[in-house]
């Protein structure tokens, strides 16, 4: 997948008029559904055994290796204290690109991808589980709400440890 020359501003320093026609990668963890920026995504996977490291954290499932490169795998339902994961058929592992670093991310399903307006996105509430740190906002179409996370935020976060700061 390309990368666009702007895919180094982080979402949550843009301003209103520049997310407009932003695209979204929408994807479910429990009853939530939440986006993130679909130019992050480098590939979605089944999900498959993972190799555990020792002494990782519990939201870290372990590694993969692909194609020679070897991937941290992050259990979002787990980091969000989601309750107990399950992994069947729908169970996908979203392959992120960020700062130049791959991530796996386990979530419970894939559905689409969403274009979204700057009307269509308001800002997050406060919401204990998910820091507001890494939230871009909610995005509404028609009956549905997205939950926009700044997925270079929470994957350069030091409660994650896997990617070092992105400079802003």
């Amino acid at each position: 997948m390309s990368q666009n020359s702007n895919s180094n501003v982080t979402a949550a320093s843009k301003s209103g008029s520049e997310i407009a026609g932003h695209e979204y990668l929408a994807f479910t963890l429990g009853k939530e559904e939440y986006g993130l920026d679909i130019l992050k995504v480098q590939e979605i996977r089944g999900y498959e055994a993972v190799t555990r490291v020792a002494n990782a954290p519990e939201f870290v499932k372990g590694v993969v290796n692909l194609r020679g490169i070897i991937v941290p795998i992050v259990d979002m339902r787990i980091k969000f204290k989601l309750g107990e994961p399950t992994y069947d058929q729908f169970t996908v592992v979203i392959i992120l690109n960020i700062g130049g670093r791959v991530v796996g991310m386990v979530v419970d399903s894939v559905s689409d991808v969403i274009t979204l307006t700057p009307e269509q996105v308001k800002p997050a509430p406060d919401m204990g589980a998910l820091n507001s740190n890494y939230l871009i906002g909610l995005g509404t179409l028609d009956e549905r709400m997205l939950i926009l996370i700044d997925i270079d935020r929470l994957m350069s976060s030091s409660d994650m440890g896997l990617i070092e700061k992105i400079a802003a």
